[in-house]
């Protein structure tokens, strides 16, 4: 609790601070506050190991800082983060492998900085953004720490390559940022092209092209639809990947198809999505249905530890955070009611159409008052033991099930 109090602490006296040092450039912030609670049912691993159930609790506080003077611009993003389970230290890491706060261990630069570790908490400060660039009417260069979102997918996206968002994630205002050159260069017809260059650290913590990225892309126009053209060298790999947007009727339509050639050759992943927003009852409401097909996943629905440590494609995308599914088809569906200007509900669905699972989730964006957002979900798996939602296979009788999970959180803005 020492860490949690001492981040919450800092995330008042921090931007007090700065606001009444006047410090030039100094953009603003924000300090959040969270907790999920997860239940496990019968049978379940986390539980025989773990208990009953688990309080996962958490804040940040980021400070950001920008400067421009003509066509330059710099900037810095400071995080203070903190996490505290009630689980061991084992729980620190989840099962896919992604660390539960970002870590600088594989990037180029290390900007992090661990101010204490237990058994069950972790606290520490890092610059989550750190670039210099130029930009003119046609050209825009960046390097250092910063984030890129390429792809059409709406929930599902196998085209984002940089540190995509999960598609049942709640809190979706930032993505962790990568030490990158970012270079776009516009056209008269109002296309553009951009490159995008990471590098990146492999386990020795040496600079490698083995583990970084090169990624170049077009986005066009024609008979008024957009289109986007894609090739990159990805850890080692080579992509292919295209995409388009067009309207049809009160929809509208996107869709990606990338092609990795992986070791066992190549295998295509493909999303595909429509949009409508109306008025429903007085209240504006707006929809997502998208399909998603995930090339790497499992062919049949043996979702079972043994199997998935045979399959080293998909291994290595959950591992890395660009993938966060097992199966190879997915359909899933949202809504976004706006109940009042302030506050608005989106029931979600995210099923796996292999083995007949489901994720529902109920979230609520509540502004409670100026610069103060609420924000909750209820995510309650569906589906048998042995099933992805249900519960990964570990033996006979026990698997990796999680039970309904309530997330809360609080952010103040300033």
């Amino acid at each position: 609790m020492r860490s949690l109090a001492r981040c919450l602490w800092l995330a008042v006296l921090l931007p007090a601070l700065c606001a009444r040092a006047e410090i030039p450039g100094f953009a603003g912030g924000h300090a959040k506050l969270q907790a999920t609670h997860t239940l496990y049912p019968e049978g379940s691993l986390w539980r025989e190991a773990l208990g009953g159930s688990d309080l996962d609790r958490g804040a940040e506080l980021r400070l950001r800082w920008q400067q421009r003077a003509g066509g330059w611009e710099a900037g810095a993003d400071y995080q203070l983060l903190t996490r505290q389970r009630e689980l061991p230290a084992l729980s620190l890491a989840p099962g896919a492998g992604q660390p539960v706060l970002p870590d600088d261990d594989r990037r180029w630069w290390d900007l992090s900085h661990e101010i204490d570790r237990s058994e069950d908490s972790l606290t520490l400060q890092r610059l989550d953004r750190l670039y210099a660039g130029y930009s003119s009417e046609r050209v825009v260069l960046r390097l250092g720490r910063q984030a890129v979102s390429w792809g059409n997918g709406l929930l599902f996206n196998p085209v984002d390559l940089f540190n995509p968002f999960d598609p049942t994630a709640i809190d979706t205002e930032y993505k962790t940022g990568d030490d990158m050159l970012y270079a776009q260069y516009l056209l008269p017809s109002g296309s553009d092209w951009q490159l995008v260059q990471v590098q990146r650290r492999d386990a020795g913590g040496h600079v490698s092209s083995a583990v970084s990225s090169t990624a170049l892309k077009f986005h066009g126009f024609a008979a008024e639809r957009e289109y986007d053209l894609m090739l990159a060298r990805h850890f080692d790999e080579v992509l292919l990947g295209f995409g388009a947007s067009s309207n049809l009727g009160e929809a509208v339509l996107r869709g990606d198809m990338l092609f990795a050639d992986t070791a066992d050759g190549w295998t295509g992943s493909a999303v595909v999505n429509a949009a409508w927003s109306w008025t429903w009852g007085g209240r504006n409401v707006s929809g997502v249905l998208e399909y998603f097909f995930n090339g790497h996943g499992l062919r049949e629905g043996d979702y079972r530890v043994a199997t998935l440590a045979r399959e080293d494609a998909l291994q290595a995308r959950l591992q890395r955070g660009e993938l966060f599914t097992l199966g190879r088809h997915y359909l899933a569906a949202s809504l976004l009611v706006e109940m009042t200007p302030l506050l608005q509900l989106t029931p979600s669905l995210f099923a796996n159409l292999g083995d007949g699972s489901a994720l529902a989730q109920l979230s609520l964006r509540w502004d409670v008052h100026q610069d103060w957002q609420v924000l909750g979900a209820l995510n309650l798996p569906l589906g048998p033991a042995g099933t992805e939602y249900g519960g990964v296979r570990m033996g006979e009788g026990v698997d990796l099930a999680t039970g309904p999970a309530l997330f809360a959180q609080l952010a103040w803005y300033f």
